[in-house]
């Protein structure tokens, strides 16, 4: 048998040319095809400004300091989401402020959101599960009122959309990855998109050192030598070589897309009717299908079951280790497991199952096969 990863690059002859093309041209690092890459993700999107990254953690970094996050300040996130969510926060001296998830979508509460409000929230950070948006609209009626800033941490949700408008359309700043794994990669990267004036300059000013203007160009004829640093910024800015990645995979986006779910609707129609919870998906043709997160019984030995799938050659991880059960969060702020109880107990049964678009039909059926085979054969994995 040949062992099917949790997650693999969908790369075509597209992308090997893409970035041939750039190591040919002889420049590398930031340029032309970062600008063509924005434009184009942007459009994509529907947002009039997108800012290319070095990582999604680059980019909240970025939108905490256009929206003006200072120590003292609060932001809500929660606390079933990877640890980038919430470390940007401390990046302020701010507080990160966790609050529990809806155990149906895996997705922030807004009513634990209305119920964490504070005099000094300045920002709530929805995390779109798995390429499940979350629910915008209650989180809007909470925060516009309250001029409280909403940024999307999108890791997971290109291409996905709410209500039919695509996120990075529709929150103040939305940051996306293009990590290995990700629905479109760029090896490692990021976007930030926004509609507002201020925030695009703002985030692209940091993004290079704070200098003022065109820094890229410096070493090209256009260019000049001078150059004024405005702001102590970072280095986050993205490279050429990824940028064409990037642009040949957002060509092949709404069909990598349609192959997960496809690969989605195979694994409902398969494990439906087994004591398993299936996704929440809503309307699947909107969910960007960048996780499926398949929850055991309650009390099922979970790392039992992991070792199940990899002893029959199939790769499953699982998403995420709440923040609160982490050491830094935990000791820190006095978290317990019962802290935040749904985010503990979906936690505790969930196993991510590959779903890449390069996945071949012989891969799906041997994903397929294995977790049935083990739902048969392995007892004490569903004994509850």
């Amino acid at each position: 048998m040949t062992f099917v990863p949790f997650a693999k690059p969908d790369l075509s002859d597209q992308e090997f040319a893409a970035v041939r093309a750039v190591l040919e041209s002889g420049w590398l690092t930031t340029g032309e095809r970062v600008h063509e890459f924005e434009g184009a993700f942007a459009a994509a999107v529907g947002a009039k400004h997108a800012v290319a990254l070095n990582s999604c953690t680059a980019a909240l970094h970025l939108a905490l300091d256009a929206i003006a996050l200072r120590a003292g300040d609060e932001v809500i996130i929660p606390a079933y989401t990877f640890t980038a969510t919430a470390e940007v926060v401390l990046y302020f001296g701010a507080t990160p402020v966790l609050v529990d998830i809806d155990a149906r979508t895996l997705n922030i509460d807004p009513r634990r959101v209305a119920e964490a409000v504070t005099a000094r929230t300045k920002a709530i950070i929805p995390v779109h599960f798995g390429g499940l948006a979350a629910d915008l609209d209650a989180l809007r009626a909470i925060a516009e009122p309250r001029g409280i800033a909403i940024i999307d941490d999108a890791a997971h949700a290109f291409p996905s959309r709410y209500n039919g408008k695509y996120i990075g359309s529709i929150s103040d700043i939305t940051c996306f990855s293009f990590y290995a794994t990700k629905t479109i990669t760029t090896g490692e990267g990021g976007m930030l998109c926004t509609d507002n004036d201020v925030y695009a300059a703002r985030c692209r000013l940091m993004s290079l050192h704070g200098i003022s203007h065109d820094a890229w160009k410096r070493y090209r004829a256009e260019g000049s030598w001078y150059y004024e640093v405005v702001a102590p910024g970072f280095k986050y800015n993205m490279t050429d070589i990824a940028a064409a990645l990037g642009l040949a995979q957002l060509r092949r986006a709404d069909a990598m897309r349609a192959r997960r779910q496809e690969i989605a609707e195979r694994y409902n129609a398969a494990f439906e009717g087994h004591d398993f919870d299936l996704p929440a998906f809503g309307d699947a043709r909107e969910h960007a299908w960048h996780i499926y997160p398949l929850r055991l019984p309650r009390g099922a030995d979970r790392g039992v079951f992991v070792d199940a799938l990899r002893a029959r050659e199939i790769g499953a991880s699982v998403h995420f280790i709440p923040l609160h059960l982490h050491p830094f969060y935990r000791d820190r702020y006095g978290f317990t497991p019962d802290s935040f109880p749904v985010s503990t107990a979906e936690y505790e049964r969930e196993v991510s199952l590959p779903i890449y678009s390069a996945m071949s039909d012989a891969d799906l059926d041997a994903v397929i096969g294995a977790v049935t085979a083990v739902i048969r054969g392995a007892s004490r994995v569903l004994a509850g």
